[in-house]
């Protein structure tokens, strides 16, 4: 919660102290001030010339990014990479739809997407071997980190989040390409990465500090809970009602007032630019650029129903204002746990309704919706759009891959090929990237491993993947070990 310090009806002569002034913009989220937050990403941000010396194709197109993470494995035989001719257990149950591209096919449950792949590229071969047992939280890992670690549970698991953990993606990118205007620079939403009661990992900073977490918008409300988008709080973004901006600014040149007359303190500070740091955080709280981004009230009704009137299709909406707003990188993971039922893509279990009913129409309209409505306001050129899970599925229904029981109509999971789809920023349009061979059981040509999406991600924003960051213990750390997949840029 935002704390604003004072007493209602009373001016700047109320007895504030400099410690009260000093949590103006206070995020409590993060047990952190966002003065505190501002402070810390400069403290641990030295980028490197390098980190923006970079060229070719693409290079530095994005100002934002959106990714759209479909936790819990999404069938590609069932939605992007349909295949004919081949057994009945691989065989996907939907029929397939013609897509903008010729020759090119998804499933029936994606006629939306299917009309605007001409603004896309799918890559089919989204591949990678993993070391041991595949599961979720291992693959979550290294598709945000771009690094997989050996320390797991006796279950397969990894380990619940830690400080020494490889910062996200996203807390990467705000740390080499801030904002430059008073705007979150990371949101995710709307609930945690998790698998079973592992939550969390692969979703934070890591050892780059809690400066460069991203602002968590869990709205209350289960993950079967369509309308929870509808009860967001932002109170740490807004000011108290009786504290107008003009009075908030005058408490702000009090503040210069008081510092004038306490130099031993301001020298001790001095290293860390705290004027600077209060100045962002003054900023953000009086400019209302952050509260009225996730107002979704000021959409048209017609907006809204377009995206879909759900958890997802909300939050993918919200995306689009957070970047217009100024927001570096937005996470939408998908609002139904990994490892579970109903709207989940783990479907191990239940695949033909489950996916038909539930999951399937809820990205359907949500990313074509996000994909067009880029497009009509200018946005797709300088937003990169990720939609990529951690896995695929089994190319034969009903076999274990993983350990996991499955039925007749449920797949396992399959790291070795799958589908994602990117778009924006310097990204090739009506493009297929890659081809799977006759079952989408692996690639035949172009296959992208995890760690070259991500480097291909940092390209884009124009960061070379190779900068080097330092962990907890100072030793130098390249952002991804990855190349930079040129034949998805334009």
């Amino acid at each position: 919660m935002l704390v604003i310090p004072g007493a209602v009806s009373k001016d700047t002569c109320d007895g504030v102290t400099r410690r009260d002034l000093l949590r103006v913009g206070g995020s409590g989220i993060l047990g952190i001030t966002l003065g505190e937050l501002f402070a810390l990403q400069k403290a641990s941000a030295n980028p490197a010339a390098k980190a923006e010396a970079g060229n070719g194709p693409g290079f530095g197109k994005a100002k934002s990014v959106i990714f759209v993470y479909l936790q819990g494995g999404p069938s590609h035989l069932d939605l992007w990479d349909p295949k004919d001719n081949v057994p009945d257990k691989v065989k996907s149950v939907f029929k397939p739809e013609q897509t903008k591209l010729t020759g090119v096919h998804v499933t029936e449950l994606l006629p939306k997407i299917a009309k605007v792949l001409d603004k896309t590229t799918l890559i089919r071969t989204m591949s990678y071997t993993p070391n041991g047992l595949f599961n979720h939280t291992a693959a979550i890992y290294q598709m945000h980190t771009g690094y997989t670690t050996d320390k797991v549970s006796a279950s397969g698991q990894l380990e619940p989040p830690s400080p020494k953990d490889f910062p996200t993606l996203g807390s990467n990118i705000i740390k080499f390409k801030p904002p430059t205007v008073p705007m979150l620079p990371f949101v995710m939403m709307p609930r945690p990465l998790q698998e079973s009661n592992v939550v969390g990992k692969g979703g934070s900073a890591g050892f780059l500090g809690k400066g460069y977490d991203p602002y968590l918008l869990y709205p209350a409300g289960d993950d079967m809970d369509l309308a929870k988008m509808e009860r967001i709080r932002t109170d740490d973004l807004k000011l108290r009602e009786e504290l107008t901006p003009i009075r908030m600014e005058r408490r702000a040149t009090l503040r210069d007032t008081i510092s004038k007359g306490m130099p031993d303190l301001e020298e001790a500070v001095a290293k860390h630019d705290l004027d600077e740091y209060y100045g962002k955080a003054l900023g953000l709280v009086v400019s209302g650029r952050a509260k009225k981004a996730f107002d979704l009230s000021e959409e048209k009704t017609t907006v809204r129903e377009r995206y879909g009137k759900n958890t997802f299709g909300q939050c993918l909406l919200l995306s689009r204002r957070l970047v217009e707003a100024g927001t570096r990188f937005v996470e939408v993971v998908w609002p139904k746990v990994a490892n579970s039922d109903n709207h989940s893509w783990d479907v191990h279990s239940g695949l033909s309704q489950r996916m038909k009913t539930q999951a399937a129409p809820l990205l359907d309209s949500g990313v074509s919706a996000l994909i067009e409505d880029l497009d009509e306001r200018g946005l797709l050129k300088e937003t990169l759009v990720v939609v990529v899970g951690e896995f695929g599925r089994s190319p034969q229904r009903g076999v274990s891959t993983s350990g996991n029981q499955n039925n007749d109509d449920g797949r396992d999971h399959w790291p070795y090929c799958y589908t994602g789809l990117i778009a924006g920023a310097g990204i090739k349009r009506g493009h297929v990237h890659g081809k799977s061979d006759k079952t989408a059981s692996a690639p035949i040509e172009n296959p992208v491993h995890p760690t070259e999406l991500l480097a291909t991600i940092y390209h884009s924003v124009g960061i070379k993947p190779d900068t080097i960051v330092y962990n907890h213990l100072n030793q130098p750390r390249e952002l991804v070990k990855g190349e930079v997949v040129s034949g998805l840029l334009s």
